[in-house]
C-alpha cells in the first residue's frame, strides 16, 4: 500500500501539479501585495468625497464602513483575478504545454469534434453512429 502511495505521488503530473500550486500561492501573495499597496490606494483617490472609505456608495451614516458599497474593493479583486490568472497561464500553462507537446502529448488543446447520437441527442464521436448506451441496449437481431 505505501509503494503503491509512493508511486503515486512521483508521478509526472503529480509533481508538476504541486510545483505549479506552491508557485501559485507564493504568487497570489505577490499580488495581494501589489494590489493593496498601489491598485487599491489608486482607485479610492478616484473618490475623495467618500469619508477615506474609497470608490463607492454610502447608504447610511457618513463614515460608516458597514453600510458602504465598496467599489473600489471589487475593481481591485477583478484586477487581481487578471493579473494572477494573466501571470500562471504565461508562467506554468505555456511552459507545461511545450514540455507536454515535445513529448508527444497535447494538453488543453480543441475538444476534439462530436456529433448527436440519433436515438438520445447525447453528443458521440464524429466516426460512431451510436453512443455506447443506445448501442447496448438494442435487441439482438434473430
Amino acid at each position: 500500500m505505501l509503494k503503491g502511495f509512493k508511486n503515486f505521488l512521483m508521478r509526472d503530473d503529480v509533481i508538476t501539479v504541486a510545483i505549479g500550486l506552491v508557485v501559485a500561492l507564493a504568487f497570489s501573495n505577490l499580488v495581494e501585495a501589489f494590489t493593496n499597496s498601489v491598485i487599491n490606494p489608486l482607485v479610492a483617490a478616484t473618490q475623495p468625497d467618500a469619508s477615506g472609505l474609497g470608490l463607492g456608495y454610502q447608504l447610511g451614516t457618513e463614515g460608516n464602513e458597514a453600510t458602504f458599497i465598496d467599489l473600489g474593493a471589487f475593481i481591485s479583486a477583478i484586477i487581481y483575478f487578471v493579473v494572477f490568472m494573466g501571470t500562471i497561464y504565461l508562467l506554468i500553462v505555456l511552459p507545461y504545454k511545450h514540455i507536454q507537446k515535445r513529448r508527444g502529448n497535447t494538453v488543453f488543446g480543441e475538444p476534439a469534434p462530436t456529433k448527436t447520437c440519433p436515438e438520445c441527442r447525447s453528443e458521440i464521436a464524429v466516426e460512431a453512429t451510436k453512443c455506447k448506451f443506445c448501442a447496448s441496449s438494442q435487441p439482438a437481431v434473430a
